[in-house]
């Protein structure tokens, strides 16, 4: 069976024939061009708006990787409700010194900064080496010991000031001879490695790579300062937002880094579109229409794909990942929003001098032709297509096979810069301790149903005759006797994962084993046991979102180019890009290859990161497959020969999207210089996903693939594509009668 399909007619209608008038977009832009300062304006007045808005009220980040309602949940709840002194976080004082730490001089200096600390604000207890709760607090050669303040919340909940205060008592104790360094979640949480300024080294390299292609400064500028009003805007935002929302230290940096990437690539693509239309001889007004009417469609398009990604990370339930998503969607609509009303003003104050302040011994781009390099290309792998799907698809399974061994676990303080305190403090702990003396377990164990002191000490016993546990402090019962904390030392670090099989282990053996049908309930709690539990939840979610996004792009890939086909190998391309920047995140960061290099430590991979970075590169990747695929759709539709199609398709849009994605490539990759681990996990692994998209994908796997389909690439049941919507992301592609009318085409379908 066969239908007759053809393109509807693009070219802008003549206001005198009576025909349909422009769609909204291109009259937003009309309207942008036609008040080009006032819409500056705006954007200007926004970015001063917010600016203050942040600056007058500041920000209330916060490193709380928790949530729900797990057994550290519990522990916690019941420490704040029955035992106050040990609801809050701790932070350690680790001292080093020449002579023996229990020398008269050195006991008398150490209990004088005890005594200080004491009587700080939020303190709520210090525990001494020298007290009789403080045994095993030094070392077995006398040289290093750590005083633990407690303190009386959460650090989440404590004023930066007060943590400060600690921060510079503990320091002011420093002389010769007498090192102090302080770590623990507080600590880190003040004196966290700042993200940098990385992103400037990307925007650097991203001025260089437009001036390339278009040799240009004024058609070079728009995109980046477009981006740049954006990103401005998202970094006061997200400030004012986390005062309502969990949002972590690196979250604005988070969403600089894909408002950047995004943001310049969507204005690259507009202003490309717009130069085009001027060297066909359209007006600046009608060109920049144009080029928001048909880049513009396809910019929108992507970037809402990006923005229903993000999205799907609100059903995990987790607060802190509200925060990253909601700071990341800021950030994407905002350079979007740029993109369609500040670049067409913009546009309008440049028209026709865009070309103008060349860059010497660059040439002007030139109009893309259907018989460049790249079209060749194409019909080199379209002549051996198993051969190069085969060879692509070997080296994406080399890529990704390292996933297979990918270890969750939240990471320590063991993975700081060198040169950073908490970093100094963790070393110092596991030199003279033991690694787990970083990450100590606490058990709260409730009382009120029965038990007794006695079942609090056997359990003790029980916990400290486990063979991965180093050391158990003295229990301690609260006033009233009816709540007792259990404090045990792992012989591992925090994101070793023995740790992880202790916790498990005591939850399910050795704890039960003692408590029984005593009636009293033991909780297996504190920073350490928070960051297992919430990398469990992470990893049992991981399939399910995988699979969401999966069938989110399917759909949405059928109903814009009316196939089955293509979203079927569009999503397992997909998966076989991000397996790959996977596998390579693996590769660097969990095995240690290159990790001198890229400045990092062998450590196991952020839970979160794996569910987080799936989204994004989800809607990353779906920026490219529109814009290839629309125009290898439109030469199909034209020709109805699939294999030209493709060649045009491809050597109508490499120079774009290779510029396109060598500028993504960059900003990502920027950050893997900087110090935030998170950063430089999710610089390199959207990088390489991108550097894989725009090489191994687009240049083999899509031309070879697609000539071994053949028509059924665009094959369609006739009832499904009688109900699906008619999506047109390319808009209007004609300017002005420059375009020769499409011929009609007959198209197979079932």
């Amino acid at each position: 069976m066969t239908v007759a399909i053809h393109p509807p007619d693009t070219s802008p209608p003549d206001p005198t024939s009576g025909a349909s008038p422009p769609g909204w977009l291109a009259r937003m832009a009309a309207w942008c061009y036609d008040h080009r300062r006032r819409v500056l304006a705006l954007w200007m007045g926004l970015l001063v708006l917010f600016g203050a808005a942040s600056g007058a009220i500041g920000n209330a980040y916060q490193d709380r990787f928790t949530g729900g309602n797990a057994e550290s949940q519990q522990a916690e709840n019941l420490l704040k409700t029955k035992f106050p002194a040990f609801a809050g976080d701790t932070a350690d004082v680790v001292v080093r010194t020449d002579s023996p730490i229990t020398s008269a001089s050195n006991e008398a200096t150490f209990t004088t900064l005890v005594d200080q600390l004491k009587g700080l604000p939020h303190v709520a207890a210090v525990r001494s080496p020298f007290d009789a709760a403080g045994q095993g607090q030094i070392s077995s050669d006398r040289r290093i010991a750590y005083a633990e303040v407690q303190f009386d919340q959460q650090t989440v909940d404590l004023p930066k000031a007060a943590i400060r205060r600690v921060i510079d008592t503990a320091e002011a104790a420093r002389a010769a001879g007498f090192e102090v360094q302080l770590g623990g979640q507080p600590v880190e949480f003040v004196l966290a490695p700042s993200p940098g300024s990385t992103e400037f080294v990307g925007v650097s390299a991203a001025i260089v790579i437009l001036l390339v292609a278009f040799g240009s400064a004024i058609a070079m500028g728009l995109p980046v300062v477009t981006a740049l009003f954006g990103i401005g805007i998202s970094y006061a935002v997200v400030a004012v937002v986390s005062h309502g929302l969990v949002v972590p230290t690196f979250g604005p940096a988070l969403a600089a880094m894909i408002g950047l990437g995004v943001g310049i690539d969507y204005a690259l693509f507009i202003v490309t579109r717009y130069r085009q239309a001027l060297n066909d001889g359209a007006e600046p007004r009608a060109a920049v229409v144009h080029a928001v009417d048909t880049s513009g469609r396809a910019v929108l398009f992507a970037g809402c794909t990006v923005v229903i990604s993000l999205l799907g990370m609100m059903l995990l339930g987790v607060s802190f990942v509200y925060g990253l998503a909601f700071g990341t969607i800021a950030a994407v609509l905002l350079v979007l929003g740029g993109s369609l009303t500040l670049l067409p003003g913009m546009l309008g104050f440049a028209g026709r001098a865009i070309d103008r302040l060349r860059v010497p011994g660059i040439r002007a781009a030139p109009s893309p032709s259907p018989h460049s390099v790249w079209y060749r290309w194409s019909r080199v792998v379209q002549r051996r297509p198993v051969l190069s799907a085969l060879g692509a698809l070997a080296v994406l399974l080399v890529l990704a096979l390292p996933v297979f061994s990918m270890q969750l676990l939240f990471t320590d303080a063991g993975n700081d810069p060198a040169k950073l305190t908490t970093r100094q403090a963790y070393d110092l702990l596991a030199e003279g301790f033991g690694p787990g003396t970083n990450g100590p377990l606490v058990v709260a164990v409730d009382l009120r149903a029965g038990g007794g002191r006695a079942v609090v000490d056997q359990l003790a016993k029980a916990i400290r005759s486990t063979p991965d546990v180093a050391t158990v402090v003295p229990p301690q019962l609260n006033d009233s006797g009816d709540t007792a904390v259990i404090v045990a030392i792992p012989r591992s670090s925090p994101q070793d994962p023995a740790t992880k099989t202790l916790v498990g282990h005591l939850r399910s053996q050795a704890i039960p084993s003692v408590v029984g049908d005593t009636g009293a309930r033991a909780l297996v709690g504190g920073v350490t046991a928070a960051g297992v539990d919430a990398a469990q939840y992470f990893s049992q979610r991981l399939i399910w979102v995988i699979g969401g996004v999966v069938l989110l792009s399917f759909l949405l890939l059928m109903v814009v180019f009316r196939s089955i086909a293509i979203p079927v190998k569009a999503a397992v391309m997909n998966m076989l890009s991000i397996g790959a920047a996977y596998g390579v995140i693996v590769a660097v960061f969990q095995w240690g290859w290159l990790g001198s290099e890229v400045g990092v430590q062998k450590a196991p991979i952020d839970p979160w990161i794996p569910l987080f970075l799936f989204t994004i590169l989800f809607g990353l990747s779906m920026d490219y497959e529109v814009f290839l695929l629309s125009r290898i759709r439109e030469q199909w539709l034209r020709t109805g020969d699939n294999a030209t199609a493709v060649a045009d398709g491809l050597a109508l849009t490499a120079r774009v999207i290779t510029a396109a994605a060598a500028i993504m490539f960059c900003v990502f990759a920027s950050f893997v210089v900087g110090d935030v681990r998170v950063l430089k996990v999710f610089g390199l692994g959207l990088a390489v996903a991108v550097l894989v998209d725009a090489t191994i994908i687009r240049m083999v796997l899509v031309p070879s693939t697609m000539e071994l389909l053949g028509k059924a690439n665009w094959w369609m049941p006739a009832r499904l594509g009688r109900v699906l919507p008619n999506v047109n992301v390319e808009g209007r592609t004609h300017v002005e009668g420059h375009d020769a009318p499409r011929p009609r085409t007959r198209i197979p379908t079932a």
